[in-house]
């Protein structure tokens, strides 16, 4: 889309993030929004999407940005989505940290979910010759 603004920031409008967290579902994200605010103002890098004022898509890095980053939080709102936006926010990542050896995300198992990611170069554990472990709560 030629109309959209990139920005580098990590302070937001409340209002702004919980739009966009709630849109994609991820309402367990906004529950306590004082903490993902300051999650998202911690972050080693943010990389927003805009739509005049509005705010459309947004990317967070969290890490040490030398020998990994992990890809926290990547969303575009539902009626953006399928227009490049994703995919130039997560380019702009890896270009950032193209000299990163480990860039690791986890993300739910979805046919749409895992072709983004495989189209953008990522190889889920269960098909290469790594594992992933994760402990929730």
């Amino acid at each position: 889309m030629d109309n959209v603004i990139y920005k580098y920031v990590n302070e937001f409008n409340r209002e702004d993030i919980k739009d966009l967290y709630e849109d994609a579902g991820w309402t367990s994200y906004t529950e306590d929004l004082s903490k993902l605010m300051g999650s998202i103002e911690a972050s080693l890098m943010v990389i927003s999407a805009w739509d005049k004022e509005k705010l459309i898509g947004l990317i967070r890095v969290v890490g040490d940005g030398i020998t990994i980053i992990y890809i926290q939080d990547i969303l575009v709102l539902d009626s953006y989505k399928r227009k490049g936006i994703g995919t130039k926010l997560l380019k702009d990542i890896l270009d950032k940290y193209s000299k990163v050896r480990q860039k690791v995300l986890l993300t739910e198992d979805a046919e749409e979910t895992r072709g983004f990611y495989e189209s953008n170069g990522f190889v889920s554990c269960d098909k290469g010759v790594t594992v992933a472990f994760a402990k929730l709560g």
